[in-house]
């Protein structure tokens, strides 16, 4: 009996304990019910959960948002002609992780490696051995690149691969500049550079020196956007709202430079400064009467296209530099001593030598021209005589007119980091030095800024780099103005007197300037050998080449209206070369060239490219040259598919036009083309270049008459 008792004892503890857990487990699910019910009641009447609203990000995860990226403005000559533009590059790279699965349960990996190798390997500079290397890595990684050999490519090659459709297979834009003729007034039109922009979280790109970072604003657009309603696929749901503001591309610029003139110039500075390896080299062409400058460079410079040089030439020596300019500053001096009234042409002076306050200032020429009139001091560039003038004139007078002449302010010129130079005038001695150019440092647009004067009858004119600035669609916003600085500051007769006697300094007998006649040209001119302040201290550098050699020319002679600026720092004189003989293998060129562009100002030597697809080759090449440009073709078909350069766009009267006409393509002779001309042949065929040299194609590795293939790489050799 009392086992059948604690037997139902147990029974009875046992049935007591389920019934309390059964009823301590009906309490807890109707607990979670309850806080699940009142959460869902909370969601539901809220629409939040942790601050954030479902209904909003609901409809963010169907929303997409596409940043549409403007395009930086164009840079143009004053003829039209491009010298810088945006252009995207891509970079290839191949995800290997094999968890890369999109939505759709679709790999996002490269799956097969030897057939993307292949693939890739007809599009990129890249074999396919090592191709699929790239894709073969020691050590699991995500995603790979292929070096130098999948970045850099363009839209064309781009497309080719991604009709390929291969698995894995992703690109990268990189937005880049484009500077079609390279060393082309590098420091002044400037570099703009991909910079990573954080509120975007994007590559910009920015202007970083030149005309580029002045008109950074001006150029760069803003860029627009697109929110629109999708579906699980991405597809645009129908009859959604869609909120789209377009992209404002930036404003282009219409520069004063004359892309023959800059062409030329950057031949005959290249050739000087590998022959004669100075330390520096300005120069400097303008139309005085409107302060446009036509063509402006320095030496050392570099490529803004591959960037060559620019680690040793970051500096724009034309306004960051100041610099003692010798006696060309005399164009300064000579016409304040006439306005005056203290030039007596007629009154003779001892020239060799004459002391300041213990100092003694001799002439170049140390024994001097013995004694010899005041007319003949400005053709001799005699420093004794330019010191007696300035003592007539007196320092007072002397200081008004360098007031005058803006000397020591900056000229305000369309370029960053302009330095103003100084004048040092607290002594007798600095006072009658500054009369040819020594005590007192300049730069050259504060020069240019001067010698405008002779061509508006003592009227200076700011220096001018930009024509004009039109919005995206060709819309003049802004038109050029002349400028005129300051009031007048010497008088038309004045004038006379200053060219007449620039025109003697041509004078082989009495004149400095002899090696820069030009036979019967109507040209003047100014020599200048200023010296070079030691830089450790102590006055100034010893020896022949130790100066800064210069020379200023006037067209015409008789009424100025172009001007050409050189000066020449150190150059390496020897086997009978001389400054003058150096200077003069870049003048007379240049002046040459102006002399014949001011008898056809009224004609136009750019034409507009016309619109040839369509057309079979033969009728390309007719209407090629009714317009006056030399048809190239690129294929072997019949009828032209594409061409190098978009429909109306200018080019030079003479130039390249290259066409393509599909088909098989093979490598034509390249000898005597530009840079210009690479560049649209690889535009239209995707072939790449490797460029050595400046100047023109004199040399390439691969054999006319060769099939090429879009890829591949040709090395040329350019020379001036």
């Amino acid at each position: 009996m009392k086992k059948n008792s604690n037997l139902k004892l147990q029974k009875s503890k046992a049935h007591s304990y389920r019934f309390t857990v059964g009823r301590f487990l009906q309490m807890a699910v109707a607990l979670v019910f309850l806080v699940f019910t009142a959460r869902f009641l909370y969601i539901g009447i809220s629409k939040t959960v942790n601050g954030q609203n479902l209904s909003q990000r609901t409809k963010q995860l169907y929303k997409r948002n596409q940043v549409i990226k403007a395009t930086r403005g164009t840079i143009y000559d004053r003829n039209g002609l491009t010298i810088a533009e945006e252009s995207h590059l891509y970079t290839v790279y191949a995800i290997l992780d094999k968890t890369s699965i999109n939505y759709k349960n679709k790999p996002e990996y490269v799956v097969n490696k030897t057939k993307t190798a292949e693939k890739l390997a007809q599009v990129l500079p890249l074999s396919a051995e090592k191709i699929y290397q790239y894709l073969t890595p020691k050590k699991k990684v995500f995603q790979v690149q292929f070096g130098t050999g999948g970045s850099g490519l363009t839209l064309r090659q781009k497309k080719k691969i991604e009709a390929m459709k291969l698995p894995g297979i992703k690109f990268l834009e990189t937005p880049s500049r484009l500077y079609p003729n390279g060393v082309f007034a590098s420091h002044t039109v400037g570099l703009a550079q991909p910079i990573w922009n954080k509120k975007t979280n994007a590559q910009n790109l920015v202007g970083t020196m030149g005309i580029e970072a002045y008109f950074n604003k001006t150029l760069t657009g803003t860029d627009g956007y697109r929110i629109s309603s999708v579906d699980a696929s991405e597809y645009q749901l129908p009859n959604s709202n869609q909120v789209y503001k377009p992209a404002k591309n930036g404003n282009n610029l219409y520069l004063t430079l004359d892309s023959q003139l800059q062409s030329l110039l950057e031949t005959r500075l290249s050739e000087v400064q590998k022959t004669y390896r100075p330390t520096s080299i300005t120069a400097t062409v303008e139309d005085m009467k409107t302060g446009k400058i036509l063509a402006a460079s320095q030496r050392p410079t570099f490529n803004p296209q591959t960037m060559k040089g620019l680690t040793k030439s970051y500096r724009d020596i034309l306004v960051q530099d100041t610099y003692e300019p010798g006696s060309v500053f005399k164009m300064l001096s000579f016409p304040a001593v006439v306005n005056s009234g203290n030039y007596n042409p007629n009154e003779y002076f001892r020239s060799g030598s004459v002391n300041i306050t213990g100092s003694t200032i001799h002439d170049w020429l140390t024994s001097g021209w013995g004694t010899i009139p005041f007319s003949q001091a400005f053709e001799h560039s005699s420093n004794t005589g330019f010191v007696k003038l300035e003592q007539k004139m007196g320092a007072k007078t002397w200081k008004k007119y360098l007031k005058k002449f803006r000397i020591g302010e900056k000229t305000g010129v369309s370029l960053p980091g302009e330095q103003p130079g100084m004048i040092s005038f607290k002594t007798p001695l600095d006072q009658a030095i500054t009369a040819f150019g020594q005590a007192v440092t300049v730069n050259v647009m504060q020069m240019m800024q001067a010698y405008s004067s002779l061509a508006n009858n003592g009227q200076m004119v700011k220096p001018q780099l930009v024509n004009k600035i039109t919005d995206s669609n060709g819309k003049t916003l802004k038109g050029y103005e002349i400028k005129k600085v300051g009031s007048k500051i010497y008088s038309n007769k004045t004038k006379k007197v200053v060219l007449a006697n620039m025109k003697r300094v041509l004078n082989k007998q009495s004149g400095t300037g002899n090696a820069y006649k030009m036979g019967n040209a109507d040209i003047a001119v100014k020599t200048g050998t200023a010296q070079i302040a030691n830089p450790k201290g102590g006055g100034y550098l010893k020896g022949d080449s130790n100066y800064i050699f210069s020379v200023v020319g006037v067209y015409p002679g008789s009424n100025p209206r172009y001007c050409i600026y050189l000066t020449i720092k150190q150059p390496h004189l020897g086997g009978g070369a001389t400054p003058e003989k150096i200077l003069a293998s870049i003048f007379k060129p240049m002046m040459s060239r102006i002399i014949s562009m001011s008898k056809n100002d009224n004609s136009s030597t750019t034409v507009e490219v016309p619109n040839f697809k369509g057309m079979t080759y033969k009728q390309a090449a007719t209407k090629a040259n009714q317009v006056g440009l030399n048809i190239v073709k690129v294929g072997s078909g019949k009828r032209v598919t594409d061409q190098g350069i978009k429909t109306g766009e200018r080019l030079e009267s003479g130039d390249k036009i290259f066409v393509s006409t599909s088909g098989k393509v093979t490598c034509p002779d390249m000898r005597g083309w530009s840079i210009n001309d690479l560049h649209e042949f690889s535009n239209l065929t995707d072939i790449k270049f490797s460029i050595k040299g400046t100047g023109t194609v004199a040399s390439q590795d691969v054999a006319k008459g060769t099939e090429i293939k879009a890829g591949k790489k040709i090395k040329v050799k350019l020379k001036e």
